[in-house]
C-alpha cells in the first residue's frame, strides 16, 4: 500500500518505517499458527480487562434468535468501558437481555459478556457488507477512539 488517497495524515498514522500498521492484534501459539483477535481501536477495556468484541459477537451469533450483532464500548465511570451489543434478531424471532445474558454465560466469562443489549432492524453496513462500528459508536453517543498504538 503506497497510502490513503488525499489523505496524509492517515498514510502517516498507518505507514511507519515502510510497515504497514493494520490495527489487527493477534496472537501466535506454540506451533506457530496466528489467531487474530479483533481490530486495536474495537478492543473494549473493561476492569482493566481486554475484551475482544468478536469473541462476544460469535458467542451471540450461536443464539437462534440473533441474526446479527455488533459490539461496541460504552464509557463507564466505574469500568472504563462496558459491553455493548447492537442486535437485530431473525425475522419473527423474540429474544430480551436475561436470555441473551444467559446464553452468554455458556459461552464466555461472565465479564465479558454485554452490560447493555440495543435493539435494531439493521446494522449500518458499508458498500462491501462490513459493519459500521463508527456509525454505532456516533449513533449511541459513543466517541470513536484512536488507534495510535496500532
Amino acid at each position: 500500500m503506497k497510502g490513503y488517497w488525499n489523505d496524509p495524515a492517515a498514510t502517516a498514522a498507518a505507514i511507519r518505517n515502510g510497515w504497514l500498521h493494520t490495527g489487527d492484534m493477534g496472537a501466535m501459539d506454540e506451533a506457530g499458527f496466528l489467531t487474530l483477535h479483533d481490530r486495536s481501536k474495537d478492543v473494549i477495556i473493561s476492569g482493566g480487562t481486554n475484551i475482544y468484541p468478536r469473541e462476544v459477537e460469535e458467542a451471540l451469533l450461536t443464539h437462534p434468535a440473533v441474526a446479527q450483532v455488533s459490539v461496541i464500548g460504552r464509557p463507564d465511570p466505574e469500568w472504563g468501558e462496558v459491553v455493548v451489543a447492537c442486535v437485530v434478531l431473525e425475522p419473527g424471532a423474540t429474544a430480551d437481555a436475561k436470555t441473551l445474558d444467559d446464553h452468554c454465560l455458556t459461552q464466555i466469562a461472565r465479564f465479558k459478556r454485554p452490560k447493555d443489549y440495543v435493539w435494531l432492524e439493521d446494522l449500518p453496513k458499508n458498500a462491501y457488507g462490513k459493519v459500521l462500528k463508527t456509525e454505532l459508536r456516533a449513533v449511541h453517543g459513543l466517541a470513536e477512539r484512536s488507534s495510535s498504538s496500532s
